[in-house]
């Protein structure tokens, strides 16, 4: 053999090793914005600088309603990504769309220590197409120097958040924010032991949703809370921190947000959200999905991504991050000194008893908007609001007969 023919040889074979070393690409779009952000960006890099079988390219695309709208364009025009982190209530309509893959037959040999029901968040009709990282729960931020300042202590039912709203208010500012978006409306009709849908259908009218508005409403009518819409929802965390109002229900997440990168002049209370003793806790946050379209081999690599996320050591720097709950048990030892720093911490973690899925229904995203046109009607035009949600329930199953 001459040498030439000898030199193509080695030259192709260094290739094919070059080409078979090469990691599987993974495009990775989310909607966290900062501080969580960062902490997804540092353990994707942590992951790609571990292992060389797997590249993840994360990139923000707005929040969630821009990804989405980005994700409907990308997938129209066939170039979607093959991974996207949605809201846990986008899995089911994920799959009834046919866009997310089952992962199931890649999850074998899980811990054993995952919370119960947080894991259930990801699936629908008894298979995975999801995988949870980023769960919350709601919790009720207030100011605490206020609060002291009239005496009064955090309310633990809702007949006491009246009352305390009341006493909060002065002729500058509201003892209380509602916002009229589907998931705030919803955390109180759950904590109020109420469902938005029932057997997979809008339940606006039904006793518990129509009493939880109309106490809402009574709250702005006796001038003890504002409303703000979904496009307010920024105006209403600025009216917090400038003291234009001193109580509000939010997810445990605009915690870091609060505290760490916004100057606030008052101390931070936080505490549970009022509930009855058949009330709930909205679970909501986001999930990893696998989008039609991936590789089996870019399947592997997403779950792989995901098996190290919920590493214990992942998994505590995530939260102290994000003020997520911990995923695992293993995690718990982890986060003690955490949490010991500031008991406030576990407020929300406490409340995990309590937690149920805040939205499984893969209608949600059609009808949401007639629901949060019913929400501003009454909150903000004064509307009756029996008949705003009969409308709204109307419209809802319209769209679902289609």
């Amino acid at each position: 053999m001459n040498v030439a023919l000898l030199r193509w040889l080695s030259i192709g074979l260094l290739c094919g090793i070059a080409y078979a070393q090469r990691p599987v690409e993974i495009s990775f779009w989310h909607t966290l914005d900062s501080p969580g952000r960062e902490a997804l960006e540092k353990i994707v890099g942590e992951f790609n600088g571990r292992q060389r079988e797997y590249r993840i390219a994360a990139q923000y695309v707005g929040d969630l309603r821009e990804g989405g709208l980005k994700l409907t364009s990308a997938i129209r025009a066939g170039n979607p990504p093959q991974l996207y982190y949605g809201e846990v209530s986008f899995v089911s309509r994920a799959v009834q769309e046919n866009l997310a893959l089952p992962l199931d037959e890649y999850l074998g040999n899980l811990p054993t220590d995952f919370y119960p029901g947080l894991l259930e968040t990801g699936r629908f009709r008894g298979r995975t197409y999801a995988l949870p990282v980023e769960l919350h729960l709601p919790v009720l931020f207030f100011n605490a120097d206020q609060m002291a300042a009239r005496r009064q202590s955090p309310p633990q039912t809702w007949e006491a958040l009246a009352a305390v709203a009341e006493q909060l208010t002065t002729r500058a500012a509201r003892g209380f924010t509602i916002l009229s978006d589907i998931y705030s409306f919803n955390a109180v009709v759950m904590s109020r032991g109420g469902q938005l849908v029932r057997d997979g259908r809008p339940n606006f009218t039904d006793a518990r949703v129509v009493q939880s508005l109309e106490y809402l409403q009574s709250l702005v009518r006796a001038g003890s809370a504002q409303s703000r819409n979904i496009a307010e929802a920024q105006f209403a965390l600025v009216d917090f921190v400038r003291t234009k109002t001193f109580m509000g229900i939010a997810p445990v997440t605009v915690w870091p947000v609060l505290e760490n990168r916004t100057p606030i002049p008052f101390r931070l209370g936080v505490a549970p959200v009022p509930r009855t003793p058949d009330g709930k806790l909205p679970l909501a946050g986001g999930n990893l999905m696998v989008l039609r379209g991936a590789s089996e081999a870019q399947a592997r690599g997403v779950v792989a991504l995901w098996r190290y996320w919920m590493e214990p050591a992942s998994m505590a720097e995530w939260v102290k991050a994000t003020y997520c709950l911990p995923m695992r048990r293993a995690a718990q030892p982890l986060l003690e000194d955490f949490y010991r720093e500031d008991p406030r911490r576990r407020v929300a973690f406490s409340g995990l008893e309590q937690a149920a899925s805040w939205a499984q229904d893969p209608e949600v995203t059609l009808w949401y908007s007639f629901l949060e046109d019913a929400l501003e009607r009454v909150l903000k035009g004064n509307a009756n609001p029996r008949q705003a949600l009969e409308e709204a329930q109307r419209r809802a199953l319209a769209v679902e007969r289609r």
